[in-house]
């Protein structure tokens, strides 16, 4: 349910999208979000997850109040020039932060490695 608060990971979308493909095989990916310029990509996490994230090449943001609550009857996305990418379910309300935390260094070793080449 997306009915509880979140905080918002925020990364480069080619990196972001790797992470998702990684998410959707192994474990439960919640929301994410994708900004109109589709320079960045938004992981709902869990309130409080900003408070120790330190990802270089990326940023989590508190909400207010340790979160931001979407109702999960409300399927637009909460804020203007945003959209979708994985739209909120009943199954999987956030992504896990240790989860995504691999999945975003895996991903970025992967766009190191294709660059490389």
């Amino acid at each position: 349910m997306l009915d509880e608060p979140w905080d918002l990971v925020t990364v480069p979308s080619r990196q972001g999208l790797e992470a998702v493909d990684i998410l959707r095989m192994r474990t439960g990916l919640g929301p994410v979000l994708h900004d109109s310029s589709g320079d960045s990509l938004g992981f709902l996490v869990p309130p409080g997850t900003a408070d120790g994230w330190d990802l270089p090449g990326s940023a989590c943001t508190q909400t207010a109040g340790g979160g931001f609550t979407v109702p999960g009857e409300l399927w637009e996305p909460p804020g203007a020039g945003t959209g979708w990418l994985v739209p909120p379910r009943n199954d999987t309300a956030v992504t896990d932060p240790a989860v995504l935390r691999d999945a975003l260094g895996e991903a970025a070793r992967m766009i190191e490695l294709a660059d490389r080449l």
